[in-house]
C-alpha cells in the first residue's frame, strides 16, 4: 500500500453518505438560495455537486467535482449567475466505485415525451442492475455509471404523458432506498421510498417552497420547517400551492437509524428528532452499559462530541478535548515518504498533551469500521501519556454492507465482521473495548428494546436484516456490486 493509499484509508474509515439533494419553487434567487442550501449539506457528499434551474423554456445545468465553495464562489461565482430562474434543484455527490467523473454528476437531466426532467437521487437502487442490463437490451445508451439514469431511462420508457406519472411509473419498477427531487418546466417533485430509509423535509420561505435533505438546509437560507415527507409519498409543488398522493405500496417505516448516530449534522431535526439530544442521550446510554474506571472522557472529533458529553454527563467524569481536530484536510493529500507515513492519522487528529499525560481516559468515538484509524487514535493517546484508554463506541458493531445509499467498504473489511470485541480491543490497543447494545441504541430512540420481528428502523449494517430486497446482489458480497459499477464504467 502507498502512503497515499494509507492516507487515504485512513480518511475513509467512516461510513460516508453518498449525497444530498435541494429544490426550491417560485423564488427569484433560486440558484443561489439552492447553492446556499448545498452548502449547508456539503457533510452529505463532498467530491461534487451540481445545479439545475429553470427559466424562460430553457433549463440551465452547473455540474463540477469539489465542493460547493469552489464550484460556486469566489472566481466561479458567475456560475450562478448563469443560472437564471425561479426554480431550481442541487446535488451534493459523494461517489462510490462509479467515479466522480463529470457524467455522474447530478441533477441529471433529459427531454422526455412532455418536457424536460431534472432529477437528483439521495439513496441507492437495490435492482439497478438487473433494470440496467433490461435497458440496455433494449437498445437504451446511458450516458453514466449511476442507478439515478436509470430512473430517467424508465420515465422515458413509460407510456404514461404527464411527467409527473411517468416519473411514479419508473419508480414503481425499482427496488432500494431513495429520497429524490425532480424539476420539470412547471413542478417541482419530491419522492421518498416507501420503507423512508433516506430523509426528505418540506420548508417553507415567504411564498417559496422547498425540498431539502436536512432542515439544516432550511436553516441557512431562513426557512420554515413544515413537514418531513412521508415514507411512500409524492409532493407535487407548483403555482396553484402543493399536492400530495402515497402511490406505492405501503411498507414498514425503516428510516436509516445511521442518520442519528452519524450521517445528519447535530443541529438537524430528522423524523422529529432533534439529533443533537439524541446522539447524548445514546452517549448516557453507553455510560450506563458500559462504566470505565477512569479520569476523563474525550471523544473522537467531532461527530463523536455529543455522544462523549452524554457519557460524561452520566458517568459524572470531566468531558475533556484531549484530541484536536485539523479542519483543513481536504481528501488529497502528497504521497508522503517511508519517512513520515506513519504520521498520517495526525494531518486529522492530534493529542493535547498537557491534558492527556499520567490519566486514564474514556475515548468515545460513533463507530469502528475498518479499525484502521481507531488503532493509530489508541497508541496517539498512549504516546502522549495517557496511563489507560478504554475505548467506547456509540453504535453497535458494524458487520455488514449497506446498499442503501451508503457507501460502506466490502464486507470483509469491516473489523466487526471478522472479529468479536475481544480480538477487536487487541487489535486497536485499547485497555477495553465496549459498544453500545442493540437495545440499548433503541431506548435512546424512545423504545423499549430492539422488535426483532420488525425493527423500528434500517439496521442493517449492525444486524444484517435488510429490509428491502437485494435484487442485484443476493448471494453476492458487496464487491460484486462495485465491480458491476467498475464495468459499467469501463
Amino acid at each position: 500500500m502507498t502512503g497515499l493509499q494509507e492516507a487515504q484509508r485512513d480518511q475513509d474509515d467512516k461510513l460516508h453518505e453518498e449525497c444530498g439533494v435541494f429544490g426550491i419553487f417560485g423564488h427569484p434567487d433560486s440558484a443561489a438560495l439552492t447553492v446556499l442550501g448545498l452548502h449547508a449539506l456539503q457533510h452529505r457528499g463532498q467530491e461534487a455537486a451540481g445545479i439545475v434551474t429553470f427559466d424562460d423554456g430553457h433549463f440551465m445545468s452547473e455540474r463540477h467535482p469539489g465542493l460547493v465553495g469552489d464550484i460556486f464562489g469566489g472566481r466561479n461565482a458567475d456560475r450562478v449567475k448563469n443560472l437564471k430562474g425561479a426554480y431550481a434543484i442541487g446535488h451534493n455527490r459523494y461517489s462510490t466505485a462509479g467515479g466522480s467523473a463529470v457524467r455522474n454528476i447530478q441533477p441529471m437531466f433529459a427531454d422526455l415525451i412532455g418536457g424536460g426532467l431534472a432529477l437528483a437521487h439521495n439513496g441507492n437502487l437495490t435492482n439497478a442492475r438487473a433494470l440496467r442490463e433490461e435497458l440496455v437490451g433494449e437498445g437504451r445508451i446511458f450516458q453514466s455509471t449511476s442507478d439515478t439514469e436509470v430512473i430517467i431511462h424508465l420515465a422515458a420508457r413509460s407510456l404514461y404523458r404527464p411527467i409527473v406519472e411517468k416519473l411514479v411509473d419508473a419508480l414503481k419498477k425499482v427496488k432500494g432506498a431513495y429520497s429524490l427531487v425532480a424539476l420539470t418546466s412547471k413542478k417541482l417533485i419530491g419522492v421518498r421510498d416507501p420503507w423512508g430509509v433516506r430523509p426528505l423535509v418540506l420548508g417553507k420561505l415567504d411564498n417559496s417552497y422547498i425540498l431539502a435533505s436536512e432542515t439544516c438546509a432550511l436553516d441557512i437560507i431562513g426557512a420554515d420547517f413544515v413537514r418531513d415527507i412521508e415514507p411512500g409519498e409524492v409532493v407535487v409543488i407548483t403555482k396553484e400551492g402543493i399536492e400530495s398522493f402515497r402511490p406505492f405500496a405501503q411498507q414498514p417505516n425503516r428510516f436509516c437509524v445511521f442518520e442519528y448516530i452519524y450521517f445528519s449534522r447535530p443541529d438537524s431535526v430528522v423524523e422529529g428528532r432533534n439529533v443533537y439530544e439524541h446522539r447524548k442521550l445514546t452517549g448516557a446510554e453507553l455510560a450506563r452499559e458500559a462504566p470505565a474506571d477512569a479520569d476523563m472522557v474525550i471523544p473522537v472529533p467531532d461527530s463523536s462530541i455529543p455522544a462523549a458529553i452524554g457519557f460524561a454527563n452520566e458517568a459524572k467524569l470531566p468531558f475533556e478535548l484531549g484530541i484536536i481536530r485539523n479542519h483543513y484536510v481536504g481528501r488529497t493529500f502528497i504521497e508522503p515518504s517511508d519517512g513520515i507515513r506513519n504520521f498520517s492519522v495526525k494531518r486529522k487528529h492530534n493529542p493535547n498533551r498537557a491534558t492527556l499525560e499520567g490519566k486514564r481516559v474514556i475515548l468515545v468515538d460513533d463507530s469502528i469500521v475498518r479499525g484502521t484509524t481507531s488503532k493509530k487514535i489508541v497508541q496517539m493517546v498512549r504516546d502522549a501519556g495517557a496511563t489507560e484508554v478504554h475505548f467506547r463506541v456509540a453504535s453497535p458493531p458494524t458487520a455488514h454492507s449497506c446498499f442503501y445509499g451508503v457507501d460502506t467498504p466490502n464486507t470483509d473489511d469491516l473489523m466487526a465482521h471478522k472479529m468479536d470485541v475481544e480480538q477487536m480491543r487487541r487489535l486497536i490497543g485499547a485497555d477495553s473495548l465496549a459498544f453500545i447494545s442493540m437495545d440499548g441504541m433503541y431506548r435512546a430512540m424512545g423504545h423499549a428494546k430492539r422488535n426483532a420481528a420488525a425493527p423500528q428502523f434500517c439496521d442493517a449494517c449492525f444486524s444484517g436484516a435488510y429490509p428491502i430486497e437485494l435484487t442485484d446482489i443476493t448471494g453476492a458480497s458487496r464487491s460484486s456490486q462495485l465491480s458491476f459499477l467498475a464495468d459499467a464504467a469501463e
